[in-house]
């Protein structure tokens, strides 16, 4: 993840004691690599003090390709140099509130009064409107570091989602409106599917060789029904790469021969998860998006769905057609066909498992009225059954409350949509602070 690091500074100080112009720039630095150090790859710029230096540093920043700013105060700056065009810029800023020394004894006083202007700042971005998250504390405390990374990582997440190119093949399905949203919400661009040239057959060969080493296919597997799979799913592959797609949807109503399609890509869907895009069917293009930004920070993030409450275990079973993010199976995903008839097209090829065990992050963003949104979120616990992964995707997982039914009955109080994400390495820490920068609404179920 690529960042700017905006170091404030006064121009006064320059004009009547020069020798702590030098230090300040250093301290800067120290910081940057700091950042580093912890996977930013970190654009710096010289100390700034006028408006003509913030707005210089700004666009190079924006130019780099930076996905969030962060902030650092080596002085008193006074904030209408700066804040206007912090709040105007689509960059979302993290607040460093922090000082070179840990010790104060009242003589460091030109090097460590940043907090002055810290709060200087951040009162003009709330007047006009821009959301920011802020850490304070020592540099050198590796709670305060950790924590600006978290923050930053957040940033990440609301910069990524207005920044999305989301595909669409399939079209939407009809009558289901849950996660439907208003063109241009994010201001996400939305790409229809556009039908690519069929794959050679070495390409297909090559991707069967795989397929057969990567999963564990059943003995019975039609290599014909493979191929006329793998040719879908290499048609759909190359149209993400093509357009430069992080997070796509397929709605299997609309994968039909008269559009092009020999089968429905579902084997595909799934390796895309692994390869970090974002997925979700049935014309699903928000949580598509939620579950890249989501996978951009934790990796084992998938797209699920809640099918079947088991009430008297006291367990929820998650389900959905042909897609999973195949490598967060318990065991090797099964390789087989599926008898299909929701569309005309022939029957796919499905890698199909169950989730693995282990403590993971529910995260669903919901609409509500007015074009408001909702991201909730609920720690839970996955238990697979022990053996073989079996010929249907699914999941048994019970969340942090007393009951399944509180669960559920929270979960829909807030709108929650049936199509969401797990995270097994999530933290609702950043989900919320992600929230705060959207302006959206968060709640923890649990």
């Amino acid at each position: 993840m690529k960042i700017g690091l905006l170091p404030f500074y006064l121009e006064l100080y320059d004009q009547v004691c020069p020798q702590y112009h030098d230090p300040a720039q250093r301290f800067a630095e120290c910081m940057a690599e700091e950042l580093r150090k912890r996977g930013f790859e970190v654009v710096s710029v010289p100390l700034c003090r006028v408006r003509a230096e913030f707005q210089a540093a700004l666009k190079s920043m924006e130019a780099a390709g930076c996905e969030a700013l962060a902030t650092l105060h080596l002085a008193y700056s006074p904030s209408l140099e700066s804040a206007d065009l912090v709040a105007a810029s689509p960059l979302p800023v993290v607040v460093m509130d922090t000082t070179p020394d840990a010790l104060f004894t009242g003589d460091q006083i030109m090097a460590n009064h940043g907090i002055h202007g810290v709060q200087d700042f951040c009162n003009l971005l709330l007047r006009q409107h821009k959301p920011f998250l802020i850490s304070a504390g020592h540099w050198q405390n590796v709670n305060f570091l950790d924590r600006v990374a978290r923050q930053l990582h957040a940033a990440g997440m609301a910069w990524k989602i207005t920044h999305m190119r989301v595909g669409n093949a399939g079209g939407d399905f009809a009558g289901m409106g849950d996660f439907q949203i208003p063109e241009g919400t994010f201001n996400m661009s939305v790409v229809p599917w556009c039908n690519q040239p069929e794959p050679s057959a070495e390409e297909v060969e090559a991707e069967r060789t795989a397929d057969l080493q990567a999963f564990a296919p059943v003995p019975e597997l039609d290599p014909e029904a493979h191929r006329r799979t793998l040719r879908a799913s290499l048609k759909l592959r190359r149209w993400l790469e093509q357009e430069k797609l992080e997070a796509f949807t397929v709605c299997f109503p609309g994968i039909t021969r008269s559009q092009g399609w020999e089968t429905v890509p579902f084997l595909e869907c799934s390796k895309a998860m692994v390869r970090g895009l974002g997925y979700a069917g049935e014309g699903d293009i928000l949580t598509a998006a939620v579950n890249r930004c989501l996978a951009r920070v934790f990796p084992e993030t998938s797209f699920m769905e809640m099918f079947c409450p088991d009430w008297s275990g006291n367990r929820i079973f998650t389900s959905h057609m042909g897609e999973i993010n195949t490598a967060l199976c318990s065991a090797k995903p099964c390789l087989h066909e599926m008898a299909y008839r929701f569309s005309d097209t022939g029957n796919p090829i499905l890698a199909t498992g169950c989730f693995k065990s282990g403590k993971a992050l529910l995260a669903n963003l919901a609409p509500g009225p007015d074009n408001q949104f909702t991201l909730l979120t609920a720690n839970a616990e996955f238990i697979a059954p022990e053996g073989d992964s079996t010929r249907k995707n699914s999941g048994w997982f019970t969340p942090h409350t007393d009951s399944i039914g509180d669960f559920l009955a929270a979960y829909s109080e807030a709108g929650g949509t049936h199509h969401l994400a797990l995270s097994y390495d999530g933290k609702p820490e950043i989900l919320r602070d992600w929230a705060k920068l959207m302006k959206w609404k968060f709640i923890q179920i649990s």
